[in-house]
């Protein structure tokens, strides 16, 4: 599955895992997490192909697919030329 939304161009950024009670004693550093996005496989009709392609958003770019249409979302993304 893709790690990446064509839409919203989102990824996985790493994060600390400090505590405020962590910084209030000794030093103990927890390690680093990695955040993934949350992605998910949609299947989507595209009126000018004809066809519904298999495209993997985040849930904010399902939205902006909801929003401002397939067509155009689409093709500003690169997905559909």
């Amino acid at each position: 599955m893709a790690k990446k939304c064509p839409i919203t161009q989102k990824t996985s950024s790493v994060g600390g895992g400090y505590s405020n009670r962590t910084r209030a004693t000794k030093y103990n550093p927890t390690g680093k997490v990695r955040k993934q996005t949350n992605i998910h496989t949609k299947k989507v009709f595209v009126p000018s192909l004809g066809k519904t392609i298999k495209v993997a958003l985040t849930t904010k770019g399902l939205r902006v697919l909801k929003k401002k249409g397939v067509e155009k979302t689409l093709r500003n993304a690169g997905v559909v030329s």
